[in-house]
C-alpha cells in the first residue's frame, strides 16, 4: 500500500493535517517535500472518506538570526534579533519581512496545486488565542524543565522560564530571558550575551506574556498550537526527528504537561540539490521559486513523490537527472493508459502508479502522446529548424490539442534549461557551415570508419534516430572498431567536440545530403601524419 493511503486508511474521522515554516529568506526546494507529503497525506484521507482539514503555519514571531546574502546587510543588520514579523519588507510588495518571503512561497504552494489553510503566529498571539497555554507553560515551567532534561539531557536552570518576551527597549526577542513568573507578568532580561550572534541591550522589568508580548520557544510553541488547532498529523523532517532531538522533547512536553498524546509523526529526509543541504536563511541551494520555474507542477510534484519519504532525494539540474525524470513520468503515463477502466480509478490504482496519481493537480491522471525533453533540447539547439514542422515528422501519431499543450510546456523547460542550466559541454552547437577545426585530431582508423559510414548511411531506409543508431554500430562492428572510438569520430566532424548527445539522434535532426557531404569533406582532407 502506497504510503500516505495506508496512514489514512489507519487514521480516525476528522484529521487535521499540519506542516509549518519560518520564512527566514527565501524559501528553498527542500521545504516543498514537507509541503507536498502533507498535502498527499490530506488527499489520501479525503479519498478514504476521512473529512480532513490542511492546514500551514508561518511561524514569523521566530527571531532574523542571520542575514542572507542576496539582501542589503548594512539596513537589515540592525535587526537581528527581532521577530520576523517586526522586520521591514526587502520591497514594497509586502508589509514585511515575514509576509515578503512567504508570499513567494505561497506563489509555489499556488503553482503545485497545494491549498492549505495558512495561519500566522503573529496572529494566533496578538489575538491572545495562545494565552491559556503561555499560562499553562508559565505556571509548569518546572515540567517543561523536565522534558528537556529526561529526552534530550538539556539542563536548563531552576530560574529558566519557557518564554521570551520582546523586548521593550530594543525590540529584540533572541535575547531576552525569563526567569520568573507571578501569574499576570514575567520578570526578563535582554542579556548583552544571550546568543553568539547579537547582543541585548541590557534592559530588565516586568511585562505582561499576554497578547503578542513575547513568544514560547518552539518546541513549546509546537505543542501549544498542536491542541489549540486540534493537530492529528504532523510530520516532520529527519533534522528534527532524531532521538532525543526537537520532536522528542515536544512530544514528552504534550505529555508531561498536557496530558494528551502527540500527533501521528513519521520522518522524512531531506532534499538536495547537487549533493547539498540547503539553508533559506543562507541562501544555499536552489531556491522552491527556482525549481518551480524550471519544471512543470506535476513534474516537480512527482520527483518528490516517486520516492519513498524516509529516502533522500539528490537532485541535480543537470542533463541526465532532469531529462529522466520527464521519461520516468512519460513511462508511468503509459502504464496507466494500458490498464482496464477499473484499475484506472484512484482507489484500484496499482502502488506504482500512485505517486503519478498523487502528481496531479486536480487528481485526474489525462493522457498524452510525449515528445521526449532530451529531443527538444538538441532540436533548440539545431539552426534553421521549423520546430513545429519537425516534432510533427517525429511523431507517430496524429498530436492533439492537450499533447501540444504538454508538448509547449516542455519546449519551455527545455528553452529553460538550456539558458540557466546547461554546462558548456552539455551544449549543443553543430558546425553547419564549415567543418570544425577539431577534425584534424582524427586517426587515420576513425577516417576509414568514417569513410564506410558514408556508404551505409548513404542506404539507410528510413533516416531516423533509431535506424541511424543502428547504423552507427554495424558500421564499427563491421570494422571491429571500439564504438567509443568510432562514436568521437561523427562527434568531431560535426560538432568539434568528443561527445555529444546520442549519435543517432545528432544524425537524424540534419538532412542525409548534408551529413554525407559533410563526410564526405572530412574523409577528403584528411592528411595522414
Amino acid at each position: 500500500m502506497f504510503w500516505a493511503d495506508k496512514i489514512a486508511a489507519d487514521a480516525q474521522e476528522n484529521q487535521v493535517v499540519n506542516d509549518s515554516k519560518t520564512p527566514s529568506g527565501r524559501v528553498h526546494v527542500g521545504s516543498l517535500r514537507g509541503v507536498v507529503i502533507h498535502d498527499v497525506i490530506y488527499r489520501a484521507l479525503k479519498y478514504a472518506g476521512k473529512s480532513p482539514k490542511f492546514l500551514y503555519g508561518v511561524d514569523d514571531y521566530d527571531a532574523l538570526d542571520t542575514v542572507p546574502h542576496y539582501l542589503d546587510r548594512q539596513k537589515f543588520e540592525p535587526y537581528l534579533g527581532f521577530p520576523l514579523c517586526n522586520v521591514p519588507s526587502p520591497e514594497d510588495s509586502a508589509s514585511d519581512y515575514a509576509k515578503y518571503f512567504m508570499g513567494e512561497f505561497l506563489e509555489v504552494f499556488e503553482y503545485l496545486g497545494v491549498k492549505p489553510e495558512v495561519y500566522y503566529l503573529r496572529d494566533l498571539y496578538r489575538s491572545g488565542r495562545l494565552n491559556t497555554y503561555i499560562d499553562i507553560f508559565l505556571k509548569n515551567a518546572q515540567l517543561v524543565r523536565e522534558a528537556y532534561l529526561e529526552v534530550s539531557k538539556a539542563r536548563r536552570s531552576d530560574d529558566w522560564y519557557p518564554f521570551q518576551t520582546i523586548c521593550e527597549n530594543c525590540g529584540k526577542i533572541a535575547t531576552t530571558v525569563v526567569s520568573d513568573y507571578n501569574g499576570s507578568e514575567v520578570f526578563y532580561t535582554c542579556k548583552p550575551d544571550a546568543t553568539d550572534w547579537v547582543k541585548g541591550c541590557g534592559h530588565s522589568g516586568w511585562v505582561s506574556p499576554f497578547d503578542g508580548n513575547g513568544k514560547l520557544p518552539w518546541k513549546v510553541e509546537w505543542v501549544a498550537k498542536w491542541d489549540l488547532l486540534g493537530i492529528n498529523i504532523e510530520l516532520a523532517g529527519k533534522d528534527h526527528s532524531q532521538k532525543g532531538g526537537s520532536r522528542d522533547v515536544a512530544n514528552a512536553i504534550c505529555r508531561k504537561v498536557l496530558r494528551k498524546q502527540p500527533p501521528f509523526h513519521s520522518p522524512y529526509e531531506f532534499i538536495l540539490v547537487n549533493g547539498t543541504k540547503m539553508s533559506s536563511s543562507k541562501g544555499v541551494g536552489s531556491s522552491a521559486k527556482e525549481i518551480a520555474a524550471l519544471l512543470p507542477p506535476e513534474l516537480l510534484r512527482f520527483l518528490i513523490l516517486r520516492t519513498q519519504p524516509k529516502t533522500v532525494i539528490n537532485f541535480a539540474p543537470n542533463y541526465e537527472t532532469t531529462t529522466r525524470l520527464f521519461r520516468d513520468y512519460d513511462t508511468l503515463i503509459e502504464k496507466h493508459q494500458a490498464l482496464s477502466p477499473e484499475l484506472q480509478q484512484a482507489t484500484a490504482l496499482p502502488e506504482e502508479l500512485k505517486p503519478l496519481l498523487y502528481a496531479q493537480l486536480d487528481g485526474v491522471i489525462q493522457p498524452y502522446h510525449p515528445v521526449e525533453l532530451s529531443t527538444l533540447i538538441s532540436l533548440l539547439q539545431v539552426p534553421h529548424l521549423d520546430l513545429q514542422k519537425e516534432i510533427t515528422a517525429r511523431s507517430t501519431q496524429l498530436l492533439n490539442e492537450y499533447d501540444w499543450q504538454i508538448a509547449n510546456q516542455r519546449i519551455a523547460v527545455a528553452q529553460k534549461w538550456l539558458a540557466d542550466y546547461a554546462d558548456e559541454e552539455e551544449k549543443l552547437v553543430i558546425y553547419l557551415d564549415k567543418v570544425p577545426e577539431k577534425v584534424k585530431d582524427l586517426t587515420q582508423e576513425q577516417v576509414a570508419y568514417l569513410k564506410q559510414l558514408i556508404h551505409t548511411l548513404a542506404n539507410v531506409p528510413a533516416w531516423d534516430a533509431e535506424a541511424l543508431q543502428t547504423a552507427l554500430f554495424a558500421t564499427a562492428r563491421e570494422l571491429e572498431m571500439q564504438q567509443p572510438l568510432a562514436f568521437k569520430a561523427v562527434y568531431l566532424s560535426f560538432l568539434g567536440k568528443e561527445r555529444g548527445p546520442k549519435a543517432g539522434a545528432l544524425l537524424s535532426y540534419l538532412e542525409r545530403d548534408f551529413t554525407l557531404d559533410r563526410l564526405k569533406t572530412v574523409t577528403a582532407s584528411f592528411t595522414p601524419v
